[in-house]
């Protein structure tokens, strides 16, 4: 069907509403992470579970929903992965049992990996003139970076004035709206590709991952040295190896290995990774300290981030392009590597009697200052020297690559930190001291992580090609950052 252009436009808001569900249940999750653990009876190494199951299926379904999309066409797999994802909120939200929301939350990042892979190729598709598709995308960032406010905000209002399960719920009438709107405005299409799907390389890549993930959660509960914790490590890795011989001879493969010749795209998918491992310990231990040791609501929490919050969206979508236009990529994702780093080591040095202005409002300004400077940088690193029909692909790899790093860093993190914590009280210290003590360790380990990402960094080349810099107008993996 022929479009006009007031029914392209409102058909771009529809996308935006349905990226922004999959945006905002990240953020929302961490200020409600504290009353979540005490409903369901999590410790503190298990908790990290409602955000890893997410961010492993996401990451691992993220470059097979955009295959999938080619194959199927991108209208339908938007309202597929919109349904999975509705449904799985549902699920979420009706949760009564640990094992329960961790499977729903896995079934919910499926269903968001799917949404995020179409939603740029839909925008594509109803933009084909220079000037509109740039204006489009424009829109799109910025409501995504908005997303994370939102998402903020709505979990400490519900968490507090209602309860955990309603920041689930509340996608329901989303979803369904946007479904019912996307049959309503948005061109069925047909598929752009033929071929066959990489099924197994995207099961053996997640699996992977899934059981290396595991097996660093539990390994100060089971023993490092237990023949279940080598053997969960040894089969992650003997998966990982299946993935990449299968990656290696297969036609069509998930992640086309030879990709990762070209040195920009390699460098950049490792300081991705690393970046990511050091912002969940932002994300995850600072709610954490501000509920469990300085005993804020929930409420307080959304509140507390939210300055922080809007100068990274305010960052991404106003300083972070000029930045990259003036300097190149290597100096703006420099400096905002830099001003991670500072945000994470304050944190370090919280008291366990801290106050917001002091202790906390600092760190979070630079830590979002620093993180929306860094993320345009690091997309168009991603597909610097890339061929214009593989920008997407990159773009995705890169994505994944900040999807898995973040849920690696943060299980060897919540490892870390439960085993400082679990020492001190041992010892005879009481549970407040004990627990910010162990989230020193994480902000300390995870500001090693950024500072090893910036070492990365200085090894970029410069010059990124002008086809990139459409692709890394929006950045799409900040949809799992928060």
């Amino acid at each position: 069907m022929t479009l006009d252009n007031r029914t392209r436009w409102l058909a771009l808001y529809v996308l935006c509403l349905g990226d922004i569900m999959i945006v905002l249940d990240g953020t929302i999750v961490n200020v409600a992470l504290p009353t979540i653990r005490d409903d369901l009876g999590f410790s503190q190494t298990s908790l990290a579970w409602v955000v890893n199951a997410y961010l492993l299926t996401f990451g691992g379904f993220l470059l097979l929903g955009g295959r999938l999309g080619d194959l199927f066409g991108h209208r339908r797999l938007f309202l597929t992965g919109i349904v999975i994802f509705t449904g799985a909120s549902l699920a979420c939200g009706v949760s009564t049992s640990q094992e329960m929301l961790i499977a729903s939350r896995a079934v919910q990042g499926i269903g968001g990996a799917i949404v995020s892979a179409v939603a740029l190729s839909l925008l594509m598709t109803l933009f084909t003139e220079q000037g509109d598709r740039a204006k489009a995308m424009g829109i799109f960032g910025f409501v995504l970076s908005g997303g994370g406010v939102i998402g903020v905000l709505a979990g400490g209002f519900l968490t507090d004035l209602l309860d955990w399960h309603w920041i689930f719920l509340v996608n329901l009438p989303v979803g369904v709206a946007v479904y019912v709107l996307t049959l309503r405005l948005l061109p069925k299409g047909q598929a752009t590709a033929t071929g066959r799907v990489d099924f197994a390389g995207a099961v053996t890549v997640t699996g992977a991952l899934m059981l290396a993930v595991y097996a660093i959660v539990n390994g100060n509960e089971v023993g490092w040295t237990s023949g279940r914790t080598l053997g969960m490590l040894g089969g992650a890795v003997a998966l990982l190896a299946l993935f990449l011989v299968l990656e290696s001879r297969i036609r069509e493969p998930l992640v086309p290995l030879g990709l990762f010749r070209n040195r920009n795209v390699s460098t950049a998918n490792i300081v991705g990774a690393l970046m990511a491992a050091g912002m969940f310990a932002y994300f995850f231990f600072s709610a954490l300290y501000l509920q469990l040791v300085l005993e804020y609501t929930p409420m307080e929490v959304g509140l507390a981030y939210l300055p922080g919050t809007i100068v990274w969206g305010a960052s991404s979508a106003l300083l972070s392009e000029r930045l990259v236009m003036r300097y190149g990529i290597k100096r703006p994702l420099l400096a905002g590597l830099t001003l991670m780093i500072v945000a994470l080591a304050l944190l370090a040095r919280t008291p366990a009697d801290g106050s917001w202005a002091v202790d906390i409002l600092p760190a979070t300004l630079a830590l979002g200052l620093g993180a929306g400077i860094a993320f345009n940088p690091i997309l168009l690193a991603a597909m610097s020297g890339v061929a214009p029909q593989q920008a997407g692909l990159a773009s995705g790899v890169v994505n994944t690559a900040f999807m898995m790093g973040g849920a690696v860093g943060l299980a060897i993190l919540a490892s870390l930190a439960d085993s400082r914590s679990d020492g001190l009280v041992a010892s005879g210290d009481s549970m407040a001291p004990a627990l910010n003590s162990g989230y020193h360790v994480a902000f300390l380990v995870g500001g090693i992580f950024l500072a090893t990402a910036a070492v990365g960094a200085a090894l970029l080349r410069e010059s990124p090609p002008a086809h990139a810099h459409e692709e890394a107008m929006v950045p799409a993996f900040a949809e799992g950052d928060s």
